[in-house]
């Protein structure tokens, strides 16, 4: 029997702390009366053992055991890097 692991992807918006980035996952939720897409967001600390994703990149994490208080996820891959002008 496998243990399924939550995968998320999202946004990074901070890469400042060594080893850990927080990313922004944005979802859409039906509001139960007006029936209209709700956008919602929610932010997540993810270890990050090689600092490779910097602000802007879009990333997929999976859940892992509990590194520190707040961080839960791991870093899995980057997905599409940012845009450097």
């Amino acid at each position: 029997m496998e243990n399924k692991k939550q995968e998320l992807v999202g946004k990074v918006v901070s890469a400042s702390c060594n080893k850990t980035i927080t990313i922004e996952v944005v979802t859409y939720k039906k509001h139960p009366l007006y029936k209209k897409n709700v956008k919602t967001t929610k932010k997540y600390a993810v270890h990050d053992e090689d600092n490779k994703a910097k602000v802007g990149d879009i990333v997929k994490v999976v859940s892992s055991r509990p590194l520190s208080k707040t961080k839960r996820y791991v870093l899995d891959s980057i997905v599409e890097e940012a845009v450097i002008l």
